[in-house]
């Protein structure tokens, strides 16, 4: 049995995480923080943990719990990616928004612990990056490509993580700098379309779980492959199917790819 530790477990993730973690047969929940100055201190996470009570510090509860799902904010990830590093805790991190640097910590703390890191835990999405890098794959620089992402009005970084790894997957397939041609958005008078530019679109609205397309088109004819969510409880098994996994993982720097056997 896994014991999980879930990091800020009052957000719409961790509640989520919550009950993926109990709907798992292999896992269990051992720990769960928030912020300092959470009315839930000292409380149990929910009616079926509790066992558990919701700390500010993991340090505190080391011995509760063998692997952290992390869903926070990069500061907060950075931190626990070392709390785990210095204490042998295995990492799963959906954080979004991480700068280079921030990346760079986790990449250390997975040298000494197994770390999963991806922009997006679902199942679907992954399937999603494989069927991208195929089109990517077969339309070449014969197409315009753009992708086009919808989130809630909380969510608070742009373009999302997801849209990102998509833009890499089709950078890495077609041989681009992604850094260079990458296009966030038009405003005025743009001229016409470098065709080795890809494009993103970004939509915050409502209540919007996650929605993503990613756009091939040619004269005469397109390609869309896309993926929504209608719940975040996709993301969140997805994220203790990672935890689960890493069990029989030494360390090392794995995604949601090694974790559903994609490579």
């Amino acid at each position: 049995m896994t014991r999980i530790a879930i990091a800020g477990v009052g957000g719409r993730m961790g509640q989520a995480l919550s009950q993926a973690v109990m709907e798992h047969p292999e896992a269990q929940l051992g720990a769960a923080s928030e912020r300092a100055g959470s009315p839930l201190l000292g409380q149990p996470p929910t009616a079926q943990d509790m066992a558990v009570r919701v700390v500010s510090d993991l340090a505190s509860v080391l011995d509760a719990f063998d692997v952290l799902i992390d869903f926070t904010q990069p500061e907060a990830t950075v931190a626990h990616a070392a709390l785990c590093r210095a204490h042998g805790k295995r990492l799963v991190v959906g954080t979004t928004g991480l700068s280079a640097s921030q990346q760079a910590h986790l990449e250390n703390a997975a040298k000494a612990v197994p770390v999963v890191f991806a922009p997006n835990m679902s199942v679907g999405v992954n399937l999603t990056f494989k069927l991208v890098e195929l089109a990517a794959r077969v339309l070449g620089d014969s197409v315009d490509i753009e992708i086009i992402e919808a989130h809630h009005r909380h969510k608070v970084d742009a373009p999302s993580g997801t849209a990102l790894r998509l833009g890499r997957v089709v950078a890495d397939t077609l041989g681009r700098d992604l850094e260079t041609d990458a296009v966030y958005g038009r405003e005025g008078y743009t001229g016409a379309r470098d065709r080795r530019t890809i494009g993103f679109a970004t939509v915050r609205a409502g209540d919007i779980v996650g929605e993503h397309t990613t756009l091939f088109a040619t004269d005469g004819e397109r390609v869309e492959i896309t993926h929504r969510a209608s719940s975040r409880l996709t993301f969140a098994s997805g994220a203790v199917r990672a935890a689960v996994w890493l069990d029989a993982q030494p360390p090392g720097f794995y995604d949601m790819q090694d974790v559903l056997g994609l490579r």
